[in-house]
């Protein structure tokens, strides 16, 4: 295994460790959940990094990196929601997205199509992040903004971005579904 598929599998073994954290209460949890977080985000970039920069691209590498992204996000969001800190649509609107543009490449793979990754994607990406981070550390009754908490803002302002980049990218790739062959 080379050194990408490794930095990866690793921000994969960060998720679990992230969960715990978060979920244990004890002092300073939402912080270190917090930067847990971050640096298991961070490591998406140096892997594919490390993978274009030394020639470490393979197929595993194509499929579990952005598997690694997807369950990290998707963890945050439901420990958020069952957290109380945002609403279970925002999740599911999320994470709805990923599944649709998952199936859409996979469809695009099946007719030899590989599908770049949007500008809009890779926006909404980090906004998620930031979404999540602000959720995970400014969510108590001192951050409120009217009657919403700071986290909830975030997120909500990252839904909605989710929202057009999905929509941007089933709109300019719409004719790979369309298609009946």
């Amino acid at each position: 295994m080379n050194t990408a598929n490794k930095i990866t599998i690793l921000r994969i073994l960060m998720i679990p460790v992230f969960m715990i954290v978060l979920m244990i209460d004890f002092a300073y949890n939402d912080v270190i959940a917090a930067l847990i977080f971050v640096i298991a985000a961070a490591t998406d970039g140096v892997d594919g990094y490390v993978a274009r920069k030394y020639n470490q691209i393979t197929d595993f590498g194509k499929f579990i990196d952005p598997l690694a992204d997807k369950l990290l996000v998707a963890t945050a969001l439901i420990c958020l929601v069952d957290m109380g800190r945002i609403a279970s649509y925002m999740a599911i609107i999320i994470i709805a997205r990923e599944f649709i543009v998952t199936s859409l490449r996979i469809v695009a793979i099946s007719k030899g199509v590989v599908i770049a990754a949007e500008m809009t994607g890779k926006i909404k990406t980090v906004i998620q992040i930031i979404a999540t981070v602000v959720a995970l550390l400014f969510n108590g009754e001192k951050f409120l903004i009217g009657n919403f908490s700071a986290g909830y803002i975030a997120m909500l302002i990252a839904t909605l971005f989710t929202i057009y980049s999905g929509y941007v990218y089933l709109k300019n790739n719409w004719s790979l579904v369309a298609d009946n062959k």
